[in-house]
């Protein structure tokens, strides 16, 4: 009796998802330039969100660095960095995890 409606609600769903990946990432191109070199982390994590891991924490010249990662989920292959010093933005880059072939 529900099959007709719960079917094609199952399809549009499926093929909406499958054909705008985009839409899902967690790093989406507007947030990104918002971002500024200069903010502070917490402007920074405002516009990204505190999905973020800490990748390294040290001094350097005396100077505090911290350094976050945040994976740009679905694409679970790549993430980016952000470059602290003195609590500012330095610089941020993309990292791609490196692609392994298995040969029998």
């Amino acid at each position: 009796m529900y099959r007709k409606p719960l079917t094609y609600l199952l399809v549009l769903t499926l093929a909406f998802s499958s054909c705008a990946p985009g839409i899902f990432s967690s790093l989406r191109s507007n947030d990104m330039e918002a971002l500024e070199l200069g903010m502070s982390r917490e402007q920074v994590t405002g516009i990204l969100g505190n999905a973020y891991t800490i990748a390294e924490k040290r001094m350097e010249d005396g100077v505090p660095v911290e350094i976050l990662s945040y994976r740009n989920f679905p694409n679970d292959d790549e993430f980016y960095l952000f470059v602290f010093k003195n609590n500012r933005l330095e610089e941020w880059y993309r990292e791609l995890l490196p692609q392994y072939e298995f040969r029998e």
